[in-house]
């Protein structure tokens, strides 16, 4: 074994008490890392698979058309300004654009939708609702449906309907059952109820009706159109950069998930703030509390560091001991604490779980938060050694050998 270690570790041995102070204040430190960082993640990554849950990462359609300009009356000030009805629009040649989307690196899945108001009706019951004209295999790739339906399967074809489990609910219908969409201007036709879904989203399960593409086309008179997009990426926050780029080719309107969703981003962001914000300073106590716990000890073996310097020890050797004890305490601190704070992490999961089982504050424990745990712990040790080694490796070992 190498001096240096030889020495530190036996230095650590010898003062216990103090040696188990700084290792529970690292402990605790990277305890708090572990379970901080972890607690945080969860919670955002809960967050925005909750979002994309029911909605594309990138939704493409039709730009809005501009307000026009009606001359007023002799005599007045300025022209009156009226913005143009608003009605179902159909994106211009959408199978071409369609397929250029698709050919962008880093799409994943696009899908045409239909969609416009209707109202679903069965006996009594009458609702205002969402219809959307879907193709099944490509919406499912955009939008993981497939694994939340509840009843029914996700088949969409001739006159059937996938509708969400509120809306089941609302109209009391179920898998087979008939219900009758008709829009505002009275085109309709009676659909079969193919499927329930649960997207975790009550307005979404209160008002989406899925169709086949070719029936939304005919009952929202689209003549073969398709009012938006859909599109899925691999990175879901590229989706704004790949947003624009796809506006700027497009000459269409692109709106990505983070635009959509503005306040969503500011939370995450202050939560992350706070969650650096809380490590910064829980990274500086354990720094001091390590530095003074080794400027102590480097007083109570000043005798011995003079007689190891008098016997033809370097400085470099005695500051390179204190920095090998920090770097140790470090190292089992990372250990410890991220055995302790994987533990408090699970435990705080599991204090309360939604009706599916599934915890309410999710954890994300990841190899790569320990991994970076335990480098922060290490430089964290050796970086508050640095200061009482220097301080070993300056004293004069004639001054400390007489006077020590």
């Amino acid at each position: 074994m190498p001096f240096e270690w030889f020495v530190a570790i036996r230095y650590l041995r010898a003062g216990r008490a103090q040696t188990a102070l700084i290792l529970g204040g690292t402990t605790m430190g990277v305890a708090v890392l572990v379970f901080l960082t972890a607690l945080i993640s969860g919670l955002q990554r809960s967050l925005i698979a909750q979002t994309l849950s029911s909605q594309s990462h990138i939704l493409v359609k039709a730009p809005e058309r501009e307000a026009r300009s009606l001359p007023l009356a002799a005599g007045t000030a300025a022209d009156r300004v009226e913005k143009t009805p608003d009605r179902i629009r159909s994106i211009e040649q959408w199978q071409q654009v369609l397929a250029s989307i698709e050919r962008m690196p880093g799409v994943v899945a696009a899908t045409p939708t239909a969609a416009g108001s209707a109202f679903a009706s069965r006996g009594e019951a009458s609702k205002s609702v969402a219809v959307r004209g879907v193709d099944d295999q490509s919406f499912a790739r955009v939008i993981e449906i497939v694994p939340k339906m509840r009843a029914g399967t996700f088949r969409l074809e001739g006159t059937t309907a996938v509708i969400g489990g509120v809306l089941a609910a609302d109209l009391g219908v179920g898998v087979g059952d008939k219900i009758r969409l008709a829009t505002p201007e009275g085109r309709g036709d009676v659909f079969t109820v193919a499927g329930v879904f649960d997207l975790g989203n009550k307005d979404v399960n209160q008002r989406w009706v899925l169709v086949p593409l070719r029936s939304a086309q005919t009952m929202l008179d689209l003549a073969g159109g398709a009012t938006t997009i859909e599109v899925k990426v691999d990175d879901v926050f590229a989706a704004e950069r790949m947003a624009q780029e796809i506006q700027r080719s497009q000459a269409l309107q692109a709106d990505s998930w983070m635009k959509l969703n503005e306040q969503l981003l500011v939370a995450l962001r202050s939560q992350s703030a706070s969650s650096w914000m809380i490590q910064v300073l829980v990274v500086v106590a354990v720094a001091l509390g390590i530095a003074s716990v080794l400027g102590v000890s480097v007083i109570q073996k000043s005798r011995e560091i003079g007689i190891m310097r008098a016997s033809g020890t370097s400085r470099g050797t005695i500051q390179r001991i204190f920095l090998l004890e920090g770097a140790i305490v470090g190292a089992l601190g990372a250990v410890t604490g991220g055995l302790a704070g994987t533990a408090f992490a699970l435990a705080f999961a599991n204090l309360a779980t939604s009706p599916n089982g599934e915890p309410i504050f999710p954890v994300d424990l990841t190899p790569g938060l320990f991994l970076a745990a335990s480098l922060v712990a290490i430089v964290t040790g050796t970086v508050a050694a640095w200061f009482p080694a220097s301080r070993a490796a300056k004293l004069d070992p004639a001054v400390v050998i007489r006077y020590g």
